[in-house]
């Protein structure tokens, strides 16, 4: 639970994120009564996004981070929050493998799960590419040098430790939606029921926006939190990761960031992967 540090009425809320260092590194500081938190207190699910996104399809928590493919399934029951999102350029999802290849219909592929935005960006690069296998992000890497797959889509800290394992890029699927779009890529957000009252939305967006602010202001304060949540990763991987992912998106998503997300969601209707979105996606 995260203390208050006002009188109000506290309110409790289910939330989900990753225990990757982006995540630990927005959600640090309201999470350990840094910031003032208007009342709010958290009940915790640190999980691998597509976790967190099969938990969003079971509408399970009231505020979660997901990939931005997944809310385009979930647009009726949860909305987009402004700060939060991991949106960037040049930290898209590789497709790596043992050795330079074509990518072709029978290609093996190992994917981080179904929902991810890194599968929906390899199926507008290689729409044939439909033999894949889903496996936690972690393993994947182990999966293509012991020839288990043919290649792997790798997200987070992967794309720092590929190269030294010996594995060659393929494809940097970041690169191929920016050219595609000239937009940044969305990656993940977070999203708020879409039945929560008014005030709830607002203040749960401010309260993550300070706490973000927070950490860009005091960015050692929250090393203690990422580290235990880490898993074996070096310092210097962890502030690269925090830097490829936290930005100014993660403050608020503002008129650039709305219309890379907006963009994505137009290409997948074009391409009949999902319905016509009716909803406000954005929270005003």
């Amino acid at each position: 639970m995260s203390p208050t540090t006002n009188n109000q009425h506290p309110t409790t809320v289910t939330l989900g994120f990753s225990p990757c260092p982006n995540d630990c590194f927005i959600f640090d500081a309201m999470l350990h009564g840094k910031i003032d938190t208007e009342g709010l207190q958290f009940d915790v699910f640190m999980e691998d996004v597509e976790t967190l996104n099969q938990k969003a399809f079971r509408a399970e928590l009231d505020v979660t981070k997901l990939s931005y493919h997944a809310y385009a399934y979930l647009t009726k029951p949860y909305q987009l929050l402004n700060a939060g999102s991991a949106l960037g350029n040049g930290c898209g999802p590789l497709l790596v493998a043992s050795s330079n290849m074509q990518v072709q219909s029978a290609t093996h592929i190992a994917i981080p799960g179904k929902y991810t935005t890194a599968n929906f960006l390899l199926s507008l690069a290689f729409p044939e590419a439909k033999n894949k296998v889903e496996m936690i992000f972690s393993e994947i890497e182990e999966a293509v040098l012991s020839g288990k797959v043919d290649a792997g889509l790798i997200i987070h800290e992967n794309r720092f430790t590929y190269e030294e394992k010996g594995l060659k890029k393929i494809i940097d699927l970041g690169e191929y939606w920016e050219t595609l779009s000239n937009a940044p890529i969305p990656l993940g957000g977070i999203v708020i029921k879409r039945n929560s009252s008014t005030d709830l939305k607002n203040k749960f967006d401010r309260v993550l926006r300070k706490s973000v602010e927070y950490a860009f202001a005091n960015p050692e304060s929250s090393l203690n939190f990422v580290k235990e949540n880490a898993q074996e990763m070096s310092e210097e991987v962890m502030y690269k990761h925090i830097g490829l992912y936290v930005n100014k998106y993660s403050v608020g998503l503002g008129i650039e960031g709305k219309r890379a997300v907006q963009l994505l969601f137009d290409k997948a209707q074009e391409l009949g992967v999902i319905n016509k979105i009716e909803e406000d996606i954005f929270l005003v």
